[in-house]
């Protein structure tokens, strides 16, 4: 890690400024449990907001909607988004139960299991990720249950919508400014964390810009 004199920076094109503090700067994040990218770019995010005058707030999508009805996939990752449906409706339904505050303790939870320790998404795993969060453990019940589906589907809608259905989860709004990613691994710290957001807005709010990529060489990094 490098290191930098931290200042604050102007707000960029179609930044959204905190109801609470007209000076901080608000990026929504759709994520989906399931996705090892998407919980990188969020401890990302996290990093900035000890950087930069930024506050995440937090919102579900979801790979099984997105990919409904596809016949091209294959086997193995049918499987792996038949079980996506449990998390976010988890999600979902705390959210309903407590309000959207609860998602940042219960994704932090929830990916934690999954990707660093690598716990299934079991039953035992959304009791213990919702205790954590401070939920009511009994919404692991939801995992199961299609009553939430409608809300899963309409926040999906909400994120996907502002970028386009040919891209996945992550997706970051800053304003009017939305975009898929940024896909990185492993998530970057402190002053470079601050690099990458000012780096990342500057590209999103330029008029007319939409892609820059390559092809990914490493597996998701976690530690």
């Amino acid at each position: 890690m490098t290191t930098e004199t931290l200042s604050t920076p102007a707000p960029a094109p179609g930044a959204a400024a905190a109801e609470d503090d007209p000076g901080t700067v608000v990026a929504d994040l759709w994520f989906d449990p399931l996705c090892p990218w998407a919980w990188l770019t969020s401890r990302w995010l996290l990093e900035v907001e000890k950087v930069r005058p930024v506050r995440v707030r937090w919102h579900v999508m979801s790979l099984s909607v997105l990919n409904e009805g596809r016949d091209d996939l294959p086997e193995q990752y049918r499987e792996l988004l038949a079980k996506g449906w449990g998390p976010v409706r988890i999600c979902i339904a705390a959210a309903e139960r407590h309000g959207e505050g609860v998602l940042a303790a219960l994704y932090t939870a929830l990916g934690r299991r999954r990707h660093v320790e690598k716990a299934e998404f079991d039953e035992a795993t959304f009791v213990a990720a919702l205790t954590e969060a401070g939920a009511d453990p009994a919404l692991a019940a939801a995992a199961s249950s299609t009553e939430w589906d409608a809300k899963v589907r309409a926040s999906h809608a909400d994120g996907i919508g502002r970028v386009g259905m040919d891209v996945g989860t992550p997706v970051v709004a800053v304003g009017e400014n939305a975009f898929f990613g940024p896909v990185i691994t492993p998530a970057p710290k402190g002053a470079d964390a601050g690099r990458l957001w000012d780096g990342v807005l500057l590209v999103a709010g330029t008029p007319g810009f939409f892609e820059l990529k390559r092809s990914r060489d490493v597996a998701p990094i976690f530690t």
